[in-house]
């Protein structure tokens, strides 16, 4: 595999699944938000990525886009109670950004190997 033959598409699906963008099986988080240093299956060098607030700032950005319209979708159309309005507007954004924190986590570390940035390169 050269430096030009990382197709970006698979890699950001792989990364967005949480795998090695390299081999698509191995972890590549050794928590919730933890990123492994180096690919268990492979032995990519992953200790390269910097993904810093980028997961944050799209979890935030895609979350806001979903749930406000919603929310006034749901007090136009069925006007409930404001209690129960919140709690499941509460419960569904923080189910939502915990599901998708990890995953653009995964998604942005990929797109980083894939393009080569921040001292990813070919390691073989």
């Amino acid at each position: 595999m050269t430096q030009t033959d990382r197709a970006l598409w698979p890699a950001v699906r792989r990364g967005f699944s949480r795998k090695c963008p390299n081999c698509g099986s191995g972890p590549l988080l050794s928590s919730y938000l933890k990123l492994r240093d180096t690919c268990p299956v492979c032995r990519e060098d992953l200790s390269h990525a910097r993904a810093d607030d980028g997961p944050a700032y799209l979890t935030i950005l895609i979350v806001g886009h979903l749930m406000a319209p919603l929310l006034h979708i749901a007090f136009v159309q069925f006007r409930p109670e404001p209690l129960v309005l919140f709690t499941i507007f509460a419960i569904g954004t923080i189910a939502l950004s915990l599901y998708l924190l990890p995953r653009l986590k995964g998604a942005i570390v990929a797109f980083q190997w894939a393009r080569l940035m921040h001292g990813f390169k070919e390691s073989h």
